[in-house]
């Protein structure tokens, strides 16, 4: 199950990045942002959905084990702020003009390195899970 669960974070933190990289303008320049989110938003989406389906079935193998560790918290905590900063604030600054190509505004470049510092600590908790 544990394969399972990886493979959606793979899709969703692969497709994520792919857009914060092209916020930060350094890849895909010729692409626009929300074109992009346009063609990359469904395997996002079926990367959480794979992700919060499978997470509670592991999450049932030993269900006092994780609530009391604390890798598992901050994960709880780092993935519901990651998902809500994708579909609001993500979201808004990639389908604006702002983030058009050739484009990088601060403001883009901040909401990038945050998305991707807050994937990234989600990804970080789980695998501390097992040694904390």
């Amino acid at each position: 199950m544990e394969i399972i669960h990886i493979t959606g974070f793979a899709f969703s933190i692969g497709t994520i990045a792919i857009l914060d990289l092209r916020l930060l303008g350094l890849a895909l320049p010729k692409q626009s942002p929300s074109q992009l989110l346009k063609d990359t938003a469904p395997w996002t989406l079926i990367g959480i959905a794979v992700m919060l389906m499978s997470g509670p079935i592991i999450f049932s193998s030993d269900p006092f084990m994780y609530l009391v560790n604390q890798s598992f918290q901050f994960k709880m905590g780092a993935l519901l702020a990651a998902i809500i900063f994708n579909y609001t604030i993500h979201r808004k600054v990639a389908m604006s003009d702002a983030a058009a190509p050739g484009a990088t505004s601060g403001l883009t470049k901040l909401v990038a390195v945050t998305s991707l510092l807050l994937w990234t600590s989600v990804v970080f908790a789980g695998l501390f899970i097992a040694f904390v």
